[in-house]
């Protein structure tokens, strides 16, 4: 079992950044591979990024890639996202999710967290 909080949305404007942090408690994180995934109002929820255990592999959707980058610092049982030159469309609710393999696939994570929402103003 692991406890995922996420922290760090808030409201920004078009071109800003934003860093999501992901605590995580219980099981041992650097057993996990970690991702991001997010929902906006009236859509599906969709794939950010994934990161392997080590943090040597990332994966990003089309979306995002060039501008997110996701981190993990193992000895601080943290996940990160770097969001840079957001943009309104990337306004949704963020989740950090933990799982057992580095997937696009929502059902592949085992473990969300409540999610932390981010407003990008045009």
């Amino acid at each position: 079992q692991v406890q995922l909080i996420e922290s760090g949305g808030g409201l920004v404007q078009a071109g800003d950044s934003l860093r999501l942090s992901c605590a995580a408690s219980g099981r041992t994180f650097n057993s996990f591979i970690m991702g991001w995934f997010r929902q906006a109002p009236g859509k599906e929820r969709e794939f950010v990024a994934a990161i392997s255990k080590s943090g040597l592999i990332t994966n990003y959707a089309e979306s995002v890639q060039g501008r997110f980058t996701a981190s993990r610092d193992n000895a601080k049982n943290t996940l990160y996202l770097q969001m840079n030159t957001l943009k309104p469309e990337d306004t949704a609710v963020y989740y950090c999710v933990a799982g057992s393999s580095l997937s696009r696939r929502a059902n592949i994570y085992d473990y969300w967290g409540q999610g932390t929402q981010v407003l990008v103003s045009s």
